[in-house]
């Protein structure tokens, strides 16, 4: 008995990993100087760095998306192929959520550990009384054990309508998979553009957040701990909702070039999982950052 094998396209050598390697070295290099720029108020090129990256990282998306979305249309891809690229996706948000976990983890060490020992807990009493016998354990660390004092971000106002604004972004973008699914192409774009308003909205108040932290509250990256890992995981999670719109953009040119169909559609599917995984995160982080 004859068996039939399924053609496995394998592509051509590409430069964009490479290209990806060093929009990803310009932009953790180029951020971890300009954080101690800014903290040490002192100039610097950190902050050209880490544009550059940005707009190399953006050039690389936009040539290998390119690439993929040619191979795509021009059927070179088997069954085969989208089962490698679901378990693509897949353990590429599982790497995600252990990258924020990485940051859940510093955070919960600092509020129930680190805080816990600057207080004479365990058995550094002796410590505290010698280094800061003034020092207060609460959370947020309105006061660092070096004097330097700053306000908390509150849980309402901006923070709630922007988590409103993640929320509703999810359930836009589930009625344009579901019209998508159903051939309803127009419920599919108008969706998926409002989808993308929502994003954008998120990402524009958030820059506004961190200039009311600034200006009004005197929550920087000088504010010791608790202002350090509030800019770290809202900063790290507004990035992430940046590449999250970028790559619903391109699925949003691809609906207006009459692109996917109801039973092939995945590159629809991966933008939308790693948008709710957006949200999901924005979730955790609005309770343990902003509530709690």
């Amino acid at each position: 008995m004859s068996k039939t094998y399924e053609k496995y396209y394998v592509p051509a050598q590409s430069p964009w990993p490479i290209v990806g390697a060093v929009a990803l070295f310009l932009i953790a290099f180029g951020a971890g100087n300009y954080v101690n720029e800014v903290t040490r108020q002192q100039p610097g090129y950190g902050g050209y760095m880490l544009a550059a990256g940005f707009v190399v990282l953006i050039f690389m998306l936009f040539g290998w998306f390119k690439n993929v979305i040619d191979e795509s249309m021009s059927g070179l891809y088997s069954v085969q192929m989208d089962r490698s690229f679901r378990q693509g996706m897949s353990w590429f948000i599982v790497s995600e959520v252990m990258f924020f976990m990485a940051f859940f983890g510093a955070l919960f060490y600092g509020r129930v550990i680190a805080l816990d020992w600057l207080s004479g807990g365990s058995n550094n009493a002796m410590t505290f009384e010698i280094l800061w016998p003034s020092f207060e354990a609460m959370w947020p660390l309105l006061k660092t054990p070096g004097g330097i004092e700053t306000q908390a971000m509150p849980a309402t106002g901006l923070p709630l309508i922007n988590t409103a604004i993640l929320v509703i972004s999810s359930v836009t973008l589930h009625f344009a998979h579901t019209g998508l699914e159903q051939s309803k192409r127009g419920q599919l774009k108008i969706m998926l553009l409002v989808t993308l308003l929502l994003g954008a909205t998120f990402l524009g108040l958030q820059v506004y957040e961190y200039i009311h932290a600034y200006r009004d509250l005197g929550l920087t990256l000088a504010s010791g701990f608790y202002g350090n890992t509030f800019f770290l995981l809202t900063g790290f999670h507004g990035m992430h909702v940046t590449l999250g719109a970028i790559i619903l953009l391109f699925v949003f040119f691809r609906v207006l070039k009459g692109h996917f169909t109801p039973e092939k559609h995945f590159a629809f599917q991966a933008a939308a999982w790693y948008w709710h995984f957006v949200d999901v995160v924005w979730l955790c982080l609005y309770v343990f950052v902003y509530v709690i």
